[in-house]
């Protein structure tokens, strides 16, 4: 099997191979210092330039780390187009939000909507459009910060979880807007050249939320999203974050196609519970920095074993891991293939 028939089987809980090995992208960042060293390229100026953010996303694939290539390389560009100002961060940190652009959700009239025409939203769609036109073999995966975490990104987040529960029906119109905003970015990603869409809503987590307003805000317009892209990709990934015991009845509703989780869920108790989605997951991020090579090995095969269709990174990588232990993922899950 190529690449984008792995992964497509794989999302569909089809037969394959093997596990494809991908890192999205966005919150799911594959990028690492010895990457950009290899490539020449480097943050913070990648996320300014689309050329530079194209040949970063596809240095990762030809490195041998992952199969797939993906954009942006951080979770601030929607908040960033809806006012939130943000520092683009260094060659170690990803850029992060330093301001809000309102401090109440009854406020959410006075946000711009998005622009696809300018700012680091179109530096985005340029770099797939690079990447397009580059005919890889591997998929080209498009990230969008989901609804929770982009809503608690333009507005301080303490504030916005107590009005999700005081001012609930601004707090609704407020998730509506910046959920139709992101629809459009999805799109556009679409329309750039993104054969997948990834959704990472690490702020809109059952820990945070409980169960009932983990189905209220984030299942809900998760949902008005995968919905409004339903014929639109060949497929949907969503990454949640946190623990999942209490909501694992919430989370089989989410329409996409996979659901991928942080390393301290356990693949075989999700894959217990949940049986629409296919499971991506979940190498430990602290071992992938700090382990052995052979020990990221045995994680990957580990998540192979315990149910997961789609082997990947539990989290965002810290950016010192060791590039031999990123090649690690895929190198063990192809050893093991080889002798099954």
């Amino acid at each position: 099997m190529d690449a984008k028939e792995r992964i497509m089987k794989a999302m569909h809980q089809e037969p394959t191979d093997r596990p494809p090995c991908i890192c999205p992208g966005g919150m799911m960042n594959m990028i690492t210092t010895d990457l950009m060293d290899e490539a020449n390229v480097s943050w913070p100026e990648a996320h300014l330039n689309a050329r530079m953010m194209a040949d970063l996303a596809e240095a990762n694939y030809e490195k041998g780390c992952f199969e797939n290539v993906g954009v942006p390389f951080c979770m601030t560009i929607e908040a960033e187009a809806m006012g939130a100002q943000v520092t683009m961060g260094s060659k170690i940190y990803e850029p992060h939000v330093t301001g809000y652009a309102i401090n109440s959700v009854t406020e959410w009239e006075t946000i711009a909507p998005m622009s696809m025409e300018e700012g680091r939203a179109k530096v985005v769609l340029d770099a797939i459009r690079i990447l397009k036109s580059r005919n890889l073999d591997v998929p080209i995966i498009g990230n969008i910060t989901g609804p929770v975490s982009t809503a608690s990104s333009v507005m301080e987040p303490v504030i916005f979880y107590k009005e999700l529960r005081k001012k609930k029906e601004e707090a609704h119109r407020y998730m509506q807007f910046v959920t139709d905003e992101i629809i459009k970015f999805a799109r556009a990603q679409i329309d750039a050249g993104a054969d997948i869409i990834a959704i990472s809503d690490p702020s809109g987590t059952g820990e945070i939320l409980g169960p009932k307003l983990f189905e209220e805000y984030t299942v809900k317009y998760n949902n008005m999203i995968w919905d409004a892209l339903q014929k639109e990709t060949m497929g949907k990934i969503m990454h949640i974050c946190g623990q999942m015991k209490n909501v694992y009845p919430q989370a089989e509703l989410i329409h996409s196609d996979v659901l991928s989780f942080d390393s301290c869920v356990s693949m075989r108790e999700a894959r217990e519970h949940l049986k629409k989605h296919a499971l991506m997951g979940n190498v430990s991020t602290w071992t992938l920095e700090f382990g052995q090579p052979e020990k990221v090995e045995q994680l990957a095969v580990k998540c192979w074993k315990d149910g997961s269709n789609i082997i990947s990174p539990a989290c965002g990588l810290g950016t010192k891991s060791p590039l031999t232990n990123i090649q690690a993922i895929r190198h063990g899950i192809m050893e093991e293939a080889a002798n099954v």
